[in-house]
């Protein structure tokens, strides 16, 4: 045709394709993804810089004689390790990975490493997946991520069912960085699903956390195990905003101009609509937290903000052009940042923290003020100067958005409940 023609045509639609691909790329930063998300408070983001350090301590070969460990050390006692195994005991099947009895925290902790470059048996896990492969309660996960799990539950069952029976009050927390993470998620979904196999353990004991995740979930799983799966990224971390299937990337790491020329014209061509849309599109697992330390048009790292959010929309679809792009991805740098993170949040509660005869005042008149507008209250549930009641009205209205609100209408009504059984009660025996 660009004979025929006399003009070079195809060349100019490729070029101009190319030229709004990377205009497009250029103006989007990464704080674009998360401007309109909340911010993170102290207490849920706790357990991230403590578990990236976890992870970290996988890396070694002996707790006890450390050679790489972060400044302050990796805060766990080498006598709480459970279990430790490596690429020989797993067979190249899953990553390595240590249990650690997390005493001070009340936690049972398995946390796994990430992607090992030297390993091939690591590639083998993320190539075996291709769109829409596999099927899981209803929606898509990513095949080679969810057999690895399913290896590494069936390794350790009896050992995680024995600890959870014997500690009931502490949570199992699953924790892993890049490759690791996937089949953290991975775990954490097939616990829940199934949670016969670890005594019948209550759902809200069961966390995830992974960090710098792969996209290893369709959206109607990310969503609807949002309560169980958290996944932290930093700024311009690459990997949870791919969207292009890894298998493809790895299998074009000798063509990687093809593979950039593929993707440009099919970010020009289809609808972004159209693809979001596809029910087997992968996406990062669960509630999302994005540390921003970055601004655009300026220099420098600056205090990092923590975002968090479970969107529907905006689960990091685009690709930032960054030369941060693989440096975020480490899990050295991701510790390090939400440390800092984690002073930053505990040294502004402190700041702003209220007087404890003035914090009593005020959530009390709050609590009044609050129950009074529902208009659903009795003259006698404030006469009644139950200490019980009224702390259990406190608890339900104070609860956080992670443990999921419960109605105030609610909450009055099993008061109300309470206090009607307990007049009829005293009627009878009089």
């Amino acid at each position: 045709m660009s004979i025929i023609c006399g003009l070079p045509l195809l060349e100019c639609v490729y070029c101009l394709a190319c030229a709004r691909w990377a205009w497009k790329r250029c103006l989007h930063t990464a704080g674009h993804d998360s401007e309109t998300w909340g911010l993170a408070t102290a207490e849920e983001f706790e357990p991230v810089p403590r578990l990236c350090r976890y992870i970290l301590a996988v890396y070694e070969d002996d707790l006890r004689h450390p050679l790489w460990e972060p400044p302050g050390g990796y805060g766990i006692n080498p006598d709480w390790l459970i279990l430790r195994k490596t690429y020989e005991d797993t067979q190249g099947r899953a990553p390595s990975y240590i249990l650690y009895l997390d005493h001070d925290h009340a936690d049972i902790v398995f946390a796994i490493r990430g992607l090992n470059l030297a390993k091939e048996s690591d590639y083998q896990v993320l190539l075996d997946n291709k769109l829409g492969k596999k099927k899981f309660d209803g929606g898509y996960v990513h095949n080679g991520l969810l057999k690895a799990a399913g290896w590494v539950l069936d390794a350790e069952c009896e050992v995680l069912k024995e600890l959870v029976e014997k500690y009931p009050n502490y949570t199992l927390t699953f924790a892993g960085h890049s490759l690791g993470s996937g089949v953290a998620a991975m775990l954490a979904l097939v616990v829940v699903r199934h949670q016969d196999k670890l005594g019948n353990i209550d759902r809200r004991r069961i966390r995830c956390y992974a960090i710098a995740p792969a996209r290893c979930m369709s959206l109607n799983l990310a969503v609807r195990y949002a309560d169980v799966i958290n996944s932290v990224v930093l700024q311009d971390d690459f990997l949870p905003r791919t969207a292009t299937p890894l298998e493809d990337i790895f299998k074009s790491l000798f063509c990687l101009p093809c593979l950039l020329c593929l993707r440009c014209m099919g970010d020009t061509c289809i609808p972004e609509e159209k693809m979001l849309k596809d029910p087997r599109r992968l996406y990062a697992p669960g509630r999302l937290y994005h540390i921003v330390e970055r601004r655009p048009f300026r220099l420098g790292r600056h205090p990092p903000v923590v975002r968090t959010a479970v969107p529907v929309d905006g689960r990091f679809e685009h690709i930032v052009l960054s030369c941060n792009a693989t440096k975020d991805h480490a899990i050295i740098w991701i510790e390090r940042e939400a440390q800092r993170a984690m002073d930053l949040m505990l040294e502004k509660d402190r700041i702003m923290e209220i007087p404890a005869k003035q914090r009593r005042t005020g959530r009390k008149r709050w609590l009044e003020n609050t129950v009074k507008s529902t208009k659903l209250h009795s003259k006698g549930l404030f006469r009644c100067q139950c200490p019980m009641l009224i702390h259990l009205l406190s608890m339900e209205l104070l609860m956080s958005p992670r443990m999921g609100r419960t109605p105030i209408n609610l909450v009055v009504s099993r008061l109300l409940d309470h206090q009607e059984k307990a007049r009829t009660e005293k009627a009878g025996i009089y």
